[in-house]
């Protein structure tokens, strides 16, 4: 079984998160033999997301099982890119992985963490320009929902994460169970 670890931490944007974990849990609850088990892992089992909503992670940075997919949250990132603990776990969480993926402003964290350098990326349409001048040796694409170069997966803000991970799962296991995910879902997958 594959392990999907998704990335929080203080500020995180709820979607960001929620919406790629609904999205593998009802693309594994599809399945007859469950081929993932997807995880919240934070520096703190409790984390205050945007908004207030305070959420319980499974895992910390520290004592979750190895990923195949990691996946960074984005949300108000300020304080989370420099926390040098977290950037260090992103790190070592990702160069294993399979996939390393991010939705809107992890593609920060992703950098900082030194797992792009060269890719093609995106995230939300206010911080690209953030995103060119902080990391100029990434090739920041604007107005798409995602960019995938190598195993390396990056989505525009918030809802754009739903796109990808439906994306992911396609790559991960197929087409079909993604079609099916995003029916079950009532979503209208942008492709």
């Amino acid at each position: 079984m594959q392990q999907i670890g998704i990335v929080i931490y203080d500020d995180a944007e709820v979607l960001d998160f929620a919406g790629p974990y609904e999205v593998f849990a009802t693309a594994a609850r599809l399945c007859e033999v469950t081929p993932w088990c997807v995880s919240l892992i934070s520096e703190t089992i409790t984390v205050m997301a945007r908004g207030g909503f305070s959420v319980q992670s499974h895992f910390t940075l520290d004592d979750h099982p190895p990923l195949d997919v990691l996946l960074v949250s984005g949300g108000v990132h300020t304080q989370a890119i420099r926390n040098p603990a977290l950037l260090c776990a992103i790190r070592r969480a990702g160069e294993p992985a399979g996939w390393v993926t991010s939705v809107c402003t992890g593609a920060f964290l992703l950098a900082k963490a030194g797992l792009l350098s060269n890719e093609k990326v995106t995230t939300h349409w206010e911080d690209l320009a953030e995103l060119r001048a902080g990391f100029p040796d990434l090739d920041v694409h604007s107005e798409v929902r995602w960019v995938e170069d190598g195993n390396r997966l990056t989505s525009a803000g918030i809802s754009a994460g739903i796109d990808m991970s439906l994306h992911l799962v396609e790559r991960l296991h197929s087409r079909e169970l993604a079609e099916r995910t995003a029916r079950q879902m009532d979503y209208a997958w942008q492709q």
